[in-house]
């Protein structure tokens, strides 16, 4: 994109493109599709494992290949969008990526076998990197920067409810219908987008052939570390983390691609990303935010509801029910936030989203079993509205002072950090969880013997919780995994809790957005005051 702008004369600093009305409507509605899509298959997928494994004849192993290969095309080739776009035109880039990201859908929905499965979820990854950035770069430029907090909240809806939505859609497609109805919905669905920003996106300046070599060896390094990275969080868990040699395998390949990365970009004449985009203040303390807001923005999810059916006794659908107000919660805070953007400073918003985010898990740090459900439903919506007024905000803020030129490589690695985020948030809180359990059990069990007081009572208690039967020992030891497991999600949402404190401190390191008073909805360019 940088090329794109300088080589034609693309818009200013400050300009934006020329659509408005009718288009402008079709065009949001075009990259809303593109933004949902994509978001919705990180995590539709999941709940329909066991059954594509059935049809696949897969063992379980092999079958969360069909997850990580997803999550690990995507994560490498987001980087390299802002120069495609640059290079080809980020129309060109947007549609090619729409159309492929539909095609590869229907081929992962048709697929039979395993092998057939993973290289075309592959490919859908790759296709589907540059849905996001593209969306939300797009957004920022139809849009004049007074309309820009309203743009944002619409468009974070589908990135921030997108992953939030999948497994129940998922899971509804799969019991009612087969599934491959997993990926064969995105049908419709690209058929819109293709139609709607072919014939109304603008383009942007031309595609320019000579916008610079590509930086392989950044591409390569950096690359290698995502990929190892996304396996590692990916497998960590299941093979026990670094006590494999797999996962130390790993461990070490990331640690030198990140290495070689960092190097590149300090001695590299014409780096892969270019070592401008890290010099706004507002951006990089925007990436921190966003890996810890991407951090939680899953792993939240992924926990409740096996504390709300395994110990709750919750059945699957009231379960979700009970979740689904998170959702609410999030688009409601994330409108309000996008029409306060433009009258306060959004960086106050963001500090009233992450005092929500602790004080829901500080809530949540209070569930048990027979908690009401009015109080876990009132916890989930706090922590959607703090969501909400964190993303909105912290989207407009990152790119308040950075050069449009730039803007494609900032949205990039901002999807970036978040999709990083969400994968090391989901690994840690779950290993986090696994490994207090087996804390909390053992503190429990010492408390267990012939002399407590609790087991002394006489009667019925000391008859059937007698340590010393082999009956007892065991309805003793259920009691005390149900106890452990519950102590074991309260020590993970504290955990969140001290991961989304630390966040705060990001706001004190943007710079206060430029004054906007007295610019009218309908201009079209403003100039942006340092």
């Amino acid at each position: 994109m940088a090329a794109d702008d300088q080589a034609k004369g693309g818009p200013g600093k400050n300009e934006v493109m020329q659509v408005s009305g009718m288009p402008r409507v079709i065009v949001t509605v075009g990259c809303m599709i593109g933004t949902l899509m994509q978001a919705l298959d990180s995590t539709i997928a999941n709940v329909s494992l066991p059954y594509m494994q059935g049809s696949l004849s897969a063992s379980y192993d092999e079958i969360t290949w069909v997850l990580t290969s997803y999550v690990v095309a995507a994560a490498i080739m987001t980087a390299p969008v802002g120069w495609l776009a640059g290079r080809f035109g980020r129309k060109n880039v947007f549609m090619v990526s729409i159309i492929g990201f539909t095609i590869t859908s229907m081929m992962c929905g048709i697929a039979s076998s395993l092998g057939e499965m993973v290289v075309d979820r592959l490919l859908q990854g790759m296709f589907g990197a540059a849905l996001v950035p593209l969306s939300q770069s797009t957004m920022l430029d139809i849009y004049p920067p007074e309309k820009r907090g309203q743009a944002m909240a619409i468009w974070g809806i589908g990135v921030m409810v997108g992953p939030i939505l999948g497994p129940t859609l998922g899971g509804y497609l799969t019991y009612f219908y087969d599934w491959r109805y997993v990926f064969f919905v995105n049908l419709p669905f690209g058929i819109a987008a293709v139609l709607a920003l072919g014939f109304f996106m603008p383009k942007r300046g031309a595609a320019n052939r000579s916008s610079g070599h590509f930086d392989w060896i950044g591409f390569a390094v950096l690359s290698l570390f995502l990929a190892a990275l996304q396996i590692l969080l990916d497998r960590g868990e299941e093979k026990d983390w670094f006590s494999s040699t797999e996962i130390v395998t790993y461990g070490v390949l990331a640690a030198i691609g990140l290495y070689l990365f960092i190097v590149h970009m300090f001695t590299a004449k014409q780096p892969f990303i270019p070592r401008g985009v890290f010099k706004d203040r507002n951006l990089n303390a925007a990436l921190v935010a966003m890996f810890a807001v991407g951090s939680v923005l899953l792993s939240s999810s992924t926990l409740m509801p096996p504390f709300l059916e395994k110990l709750g006794n919750y059945p699957v659908e009231l379960a979700g029910l009970v979740m689904a107000p998170r959702g609410l919660g999030t688009m409601g805070a994330m409108m309000i936030a996008g029409r306060l953007t433009n009258k306060v400073d959004p960086r106050y918003l963001m500090f009233v989203g992450f005092l929500l985010l602790i004080v829901s898990f500080w809530m949540m740090m209070q569930w048990l079993p027979s908690s009401p459900q009015s109080y876990l439903i009132e916890s989930i919506v706090v922590q959607g509205a703090g969501l909400g007024f964190v993303f909105t905000p912290l989207q407009v803020v990152a790119f308040y002072t950075l050069d449009p030129a730039l803007r494609t490589q900032g949205t990039s690695l901002l999807s970036l950090m978040r999709n990083v985020g969400m994968a090391v948030g989901i690994s840690v809180t779950e290993a986090v969880q696994v490994q207090m359990s087996q804390v909390d059990h053992q503190s429990v069990s010492n408390a267990i013997t012939p002399f407590n007081r609790a087991l002394q009572v006489g009667g019925a208690v000391t008859h059937y919780l007698n340590p010393m039967t082999s009956k007892g020992a065991a309805m003793l030891n259920t009691m005390i995994v149900q106890q452990s497991d519950i102590i074991s999600y309260l020590d993970a949402f504290k955990f969140m809790l001290m991961v989304s404190v630390p966040a705060i401190f990001t706001l004190l390191l943007m710079r206060k957005p430029p004054a906007q008073a007295g610019v009218k909805a309908e201009k079209h360019e403003m100039a942006v005051m340092e």
